[in-house]
């Protein structure tokens, strides 16, 4: 495991639960960020998402400000701004007016992938594919508007100039890794459901790192699915209401967070099909003594630098728990 103590933030998509609406989730949304900043958390993050009736994170900097108002010290940003759906220009003036608004406290990470389905993508930008494949180019934009060297140049984001938003790069593919690499930044890897080039692209990322005003040595961070409860059974059947998400999103039908049900013969042969499976690899589910081992196992073998946990429920109540659990868990591993 590191040496150093190992961060721990949290990933919000504010899925919307059934029975609740777009409000009372991004009431909670914010809800969760406070029980966050309370018990330590360094960052709470909205993902960006599109043609979802049951995703309320599609605006993430709107987010940011919502959360950022509402709170004190915990960092907010986004993991990440899908950047091929937007343009460079405009995101650096949306964060560098976040970043005088909420001086210190505000992260800027950017990834390559839509974040919807193609025809969405097409419809945010017709040029989609191009500004995909013009991602480290995008990138480039975006930190020389953020740099103050750019006061002299003919076009500026002149409020996001000198304001000093740390930039992360997302991914969830070894394409990312170069790319963060490269550019000295950090690197978040989206393994909470891309699992499969966790362990290459952090190995790629580290071996290729080449220093950077920004950034001296590498700094990793991992998703991870958190489900945690006073018992192993109460978690496993919390964590039924995950599975049975994921299995909409891998069939085309998805559907609003469903109530936990009882870890059924028919739900653990679900959990085990290699699709789901797969997805769900770095998933820590049960007691704190049982997430405990879990996560000490991962971070051996991994040795990232924080934790960045996407913690699905039904009720708000017991995500709440989850996290209060999570951020004991992690300070009893940070302090032993």
């Amino acid at each position: 495991m590191n040496k150093d103590k190992v961060a721990y933030s949290i990933l919000e998509l504010a899925i919307v639960s059934e029975g609740n609406t777009i409000k009372q989730t991004l009431n909670n949304s914010l809800a969760l960020a406070k029980e966050a900043e309370a018990l330590g958390y360094k960052r709470y993050w909205f993902a960006e998402h599109h043609n979802s009736a049951y995703i309320g994170s599609n605006a993430p900097s709107l987010l940011i400000g919502y959360v950022a108002d509402n709170t004190q010290t915990i960092r907010v940003g986004s993991g990440g701004v899908m950047l091929p759906n937007h343009s460079p220009l405009v995101v650096a003036e949306q964060f560098g007016t976040l970043a005088h608004l909420y001086p210190g406290r505000i992260d800027l990470g950017l990834g390559r992938a839509p974040g919807t389905d193609r025809e969405t993508a097409e419809a945010i930008s017709a040029d989609f594919m191009r500004a995909a494949h013009a991602f480290p180019r995008e990138v480039d934009k975006i930190q020389q508007y953020f740099s103050v060297n750019n006061k002299n140049a003919k076009v500026r984001a002149a409020i996001a100039e000198g304001t000093e938003v740390p930039i992360y790069i997302l991914g969830s593919s070894t394409d990312s890794a170069h790319l963060a690499a490269q550019k000295g930044l950090p690197y978040a890897f989206a393994s909470h459901f891309a699992t499969t080039q966790l362990m290459q692209a952090l190995a790629i990322y580290r071996r290729e790192f080449q220093p950077s005003e920004w950034l001296d040595q590498p700094y990793t961070m991992a998703g991870i699915n958190v489900c945690v409860a006073d018992t192993d059974e109460e978690a496993e059947r919390l964590f039924t209401t995950l599975i049975k998400m994921f299995v909409g999103v891998l069939t085309g039908k998805s559907q609003a967070l469903q109530p936990p049900a009882e870890m059924t013969d028919d739900l653990r042969e679900v959990l085990h099909h290699p699709s789901v499976h797969q997805m769900l690899k770095y998933s820590f589910v049960g007691s704190k003594e049982t997430v405990k081992k879990q996560l000490q196992a991962f971070l051996e073998e991994t040795k990232v630098n924080e934790l960045i946990v996407a913690s699905t429920a039904y009720d708000i109540n017991d995500r709440l728990k989850s996290v209060r659990l999570f951020a004991e868990i992690m300070s009893e591993i940070n302090n032993s």
